[in-house]
């Protein structure tokens, strides 16, 4: 072929090539981009969609977490998670921005608010007068807040909702199962009849889980021993380790962690003494064979549902939305295959007794 036959055929492949870059280029809406939080020193964990067609209105939907972060393996890391379904399943946009330190809530939640994000979500009881406050001043955008009330926030901002969990039902099955241990001297418990709990600061939803906790571990053993101390801290895990070390040796055969990222120290400390550890918010199986069980809460479910309620319409301001046993939004993960099934039957009649109302009034303060 000459060079005046074969050269429009050259011409013709470069123009090819160079369209499939600019289409390229142009898509990429399953990728996931970082970028920097612009308040506060938080950091960004993750932008962009991922909807894989998802249809519905498509929103933005930013989220800042506590001083725990994504990696507390609890309930921090389930509202992401959360987030990252509706990425997937709705279509939302989805930003998480870090806070190292309480001076971090105002900046990050602001920093969404001008970003104009259609729903912000902040993560935890700690940060509830930053809501309180940025809420306000951005009364054209929606807040939600997990473990948040509306009756926590001072000014009752008509553009918020809380996400709450009954935590105090599953401290209570679980504390059930740790009695019920205790009381029949079986699977390496009821050495002294003695059981633990290691809290992180002592704050509304973390009393909930010791309040049911204590009163279901006396439920299925009245005589039964409850130590409960508290690390001031949601991440320093020598803390929770050295406290729950010290109920150890008071006698504790099972330590009952709820102090987020902390508490793998707890958990560590029961581990290292061959001793039962009982998880919180996620389930915490996934530690190893010294998890008794895990008292949940779907923190993810609550993120997902609220993030729905924005895109359809149905979202409610101004009210708090329960999650508990009832709607599936609470209870224990799975129970270690060392425990008699006896046991386990009698774990799983009481749980389904919350759920039909039949053990109402669980307490949620701790005395």
């Amino acid at each position: 072929m000459n060079q005046k036959r074969w050269m429009p055929w050259v011409g013709a492949a470069f123009l090819v090539v160079a369209l499939a870059v600019v289409v390229a280029g142009c898509g990429g809406g399953g990728g996931s981009n970082s970028s920097s939080s612009g308040g506060g020193g938080g950091t960004s964990a993750g932008t962009g969609t991922t909807g894989g067609g998802a249809t519905g209105k498509k929103i933005k939907v930013g989220l800042v977490t506590d001083i725990g972060g994504l990696n507390d393996r609890s309930f921090n890391h389930l509202a992401y998670v959360g987030l990252q379904r509706a990425q997937s399943q709705l279509g939302v946009e989805g930003r998480v921005l870090t806070s190292g330190s309480n001076a971090d809530y105002v900046p990050n939640l602001s920093t969404l608010a001008k970003q104009h994000y259609d729903l912000i979500i902040g993560v935890g009881f700690l940060m509830t007068d930053a809501v309180n406050t940025v809420a306000q001043k951005f009364p054209d955008a929606k807040f939600a807040g997990v473990d948040m009330s509306i009756g926590d926030l001072k000014n009752k901002p008509s553009n918020f909702a809380g996400i709450k969990f009954k935590e105090q039902e599953s401290g209570y099955v679980a504390g059930y199962l740790a009695g019920l241990l205790e009381k029949g001297k079986v699977a390496g418990a009821g050495k002294s009849n003695t059981i633990s709990s290691v809290g992180g600061q002592k704050i509304p939803p973390v009393d909930h889980y010791i309040a049911g906790y204590i009163a279901g571990a006396k439920k299925a053993d009245p005589g039964i021993k409850v130590l409960n101390a508290y690390s001031q801290s949601f991440t320093d895990q020598a803390k929770c380790k050295s406290i729950a070390l010290n109920q150890i040796s008071q006698g504790s055969d099972i330590v009952f962690q709820v102090a987020g990222g902390c508490g793998l120290g707890a958990l560590d400390a029961a581990k290292a003494k061959g001793l039962w550890g009982i998880g919180v918010d996620a389930d915490q199986a996934y530690l190893g064979p010294h998890i008794l069980t895990s008292a949940i809460k779907k923190v993810d479910v609550g993120v997902f549902d609220t993030i729905k309620a924005v895109q359809d319409g149905s979202f409610k301001s101004g009210a708090d939305t329960f999650f508990d046993i009832a709607n599936g939004g609470a209870g224990i993960g799975k129970i270690s295959s060392k425990v008699p099934a006896s046991i386990v039957s009698q774990v799983q009649k009481v749980q389904q007794q919350i759920k039909s109302g039949a053990i109402p009034n669980i307490p949620d303060t701790v005395k």
